[in-house]
């Protein structure tokens, strides 16, 4: 059997969180879902824990921003191979956030096949 994946889901939004909860619940190739409210609380989290194969990454949040996130994660060789999907309302950040390392981008609301066609292309590279 197929492994399946553990995502750390980023937000300051608990509604945003809670949706994205309930679409990867639906979606097979997701194990489990493991929530943070910044990127502090998200690098502390991924310190801890090494198992994460997706992080889905919103810009906007206070503490640590979405993009303050990618520049940590990427001078870190533990962390800088898992792939980021970020998540926002704020377009003009992509190219800033793909050049921080993002794996991809998507522009809320999330529509969840758009998020699934994403999750399926990564669920195949680390396959």
């Amino acid at each position: 059997m197929a492994k399946k994946l553990k995502v750390l889901s980023v937000d300051d939004d608990l509604i945003n969180l809670k949706l994205i909860n309930i679409m990867l619940k639906k979606n097979q190739n997701i194990d489990s879902v493991v929530e943070a409210k910044n990127g502090l609380e998200a690098l502390e989290i991924l310190k801890g824990s090494y198992d994460i194969d997706i992080i889905l990454l919103d810009i906007k949040m206070p503490i640590m921003n979405g993009i303050e996130f990618l520049t940590n994660v990427g001078t870190n060789d533990k962390l800088k191979n898992i792939p980021v999907v970020v998540l926002t309302t704020d377009e003009t950040k992509k190219y800033e956030a793909l050049e921080r390392g993002a794996y991809d981008f998507l522009v809320k609301p999330i529509r969840e096949h758009e998020l699934f066609d994403k999750i399926q292309k990564i669920y195949q590279l680390l396959s």
